[in-house]
């Protein structure tokens, strides 16, 4: 089980090769020729006419005929440049790509403190992007409704476009979602149970509205954008606020009947423990997450914990503690680490995913993986077998969460438009 730290930005996640999952023969069966063919060529960013033709296993007739409705429907077109060319002699073969401007969209992550927006381009290019402080008590889904349209109109203004031209939203929240219906069961964001939100922001703004959980869509901009494109199989653990799992089987994300799917930090590590903002107790949350952790260390720092917009600072100092050897905060991180290592183990055990990616703003900090951290995971899980599963730690930028909220309403416009249309 080996362990690697990166960082990863915007410009990183950003590929000139394209976007999207790069599929597996097997995993394309179920899709239509059509969309196999734009999957392809929005995966590769250009390829040629006969490069498609092979890569799928069809025939040209085939391929010349489908490109040419996607070129005439606006989706593709021809370019020059870009490939190598296919033989010794003649000019360079020509390539099909997406067309950028055809269609915008916009990607929002909604969180406690900073709400990130941005806006891209159908060939999945960031046009914009901008944020939103935002105070962590409960909102009405028209309050939240009305930060999400001060965030679009903020994107438009910086892209000088109209907001006419948006054509699907994808949303990111905490808590449980029901991607399939738009329904908020449950989110720390919100006030009340069941909203349903999706059809909510859908009819106020007049275009498509995707929403998921917020796990869920950082999972997405590894899968779309990152380096989870190329492998069928990977779980993210994120750490700030709460704590969420995202897990991605044969290039598929793994969302479950209901959408309480992989709801890590809701998971009971133990019975009548911390009481967890769900309103239960002994949910891994409890003692993983930031607020968790402040909680702890509340007589430390003299924050009071009923004070959650002090709380990045608070953490800030609570990490200069730990980093300067004062053993109470040591303690504190050390215990958060072992149900993390307690977290990790069953996850190796429930999935044996090929990749774990661990994100979140703790993440930068070494106390929550330290040797002694992962020596104790090493324990727990079944380490002695020939595959291990790597664990890479991640610090990503807030506007990557923004980021895979675009993959849900670029994929809902491939299955709506594209695909249908």
């Amino acid at each position: 089980m080996s362990i690697k730290k990166s960082t990863a930005n915007d410009k990183s996640i950003n590929s000139p090769d394209g976007y999207g999952p790069i599929l597996r023969p097997i995993a394309r069966e179920a899709h239509s020729l059509r969309q196999q063919i734009f999957e392809l060529v929005r995966a590769r960013g250009k390829i040629a006419r006969s490069t498609i033709a092979r890569t799928l296993d069809v025939s040209p007739g085939s391929v010349t005929a489908l490109t040419a409705d996607l070129i005439i429907d606006g989706f593709l077109h021809e370019v020059d440049q870009g490939i190598e060319r296919e033989a010794s002699r003649g000019r360079p073969p020509v390539a099909l790509e997406l067309v950028p401007k055809a269609l915008h969209v916009v990607g929002i992550k909604l969180s406690d403190n900073n709400h990130t927006a941005v806006l891209t381009d159908f060939g999945g290019n960031v046009i914009a992007s901008t944020e939103q402080k935002t105070n962590a008590n409960k909102k009405t889904r028209n309050e939240l409704l009305n930060e999400t349209e001060g965030l679009i109109n903020k994107l438009c203004k910086i892209a000088q476009i109209s907001p006419n031209l948006i054509s699907a939203i994808g949303v990111g929240i905490s808590g449980i979602v029901d991607y399939e219906t738009g329904v908020v069961a449950w989110s720390p964001l919100l006030h009340g149970i069941d909203i349903p939100l999706g059809s909510f922001f859908s009819a106020h703004f007049n275009t498509q509205v995707c929403i998921d959980n917020d796990a869920n869509i950082l999972t997405l901009a590894q899968l779309w954008f990152g380096a989870g494109r190329a492998l069928n199989n990977f779980a993210v653990v994120t750490i700030e606020n709460g704590v969420g799992m995202g897990f991605v089987s044969d290039n598929q994300l793994f969302r479950g009947a209901h959408g309480m799917g992989l709801e890590l930090g809701h998971t009971k590590v133990q019975l009548d423990g911390a009481l967890c903002r769900c309103g239960q107790r002994g949910c891994l949350e409890a003692y993983l997450a930031d607020y968790a952790i402040a909680r702890e260390a509340s007589t430390v720092l003299g924050m009071s914990s009923d004070k959650p917009q002090n709380l990045p600072d608070s953490l800030k100092e609570l990490y200069k503690k730990a980093a300067a050897g004062d053993q109470i905060t040591c303690t504190i991180f050390q215990r958060a680490g072992r149900y993390l290592a307690v977290a990790l183990s069953n996850i190796i055990h429930l999935f044996d995913p090929k990749l774990i990616i661990l994100s979140g703003q703790p993440m930068r900090y070494n106390f929550l993986y330290n040797e002694g951290i992962q020596t104790e995971m090493r324990e727990l899980a079944l380490f002695h077998s020939r595959n291990e599963t790597k664990i890479e730690i991640q610090s990503w930028e807030e506007m990557i969460w923004a980021r895979g909220a675009t993959a849900l309403a670029l994929g809902e416009l491939t299955r709506t438009v594209v695909i249908q249309g």
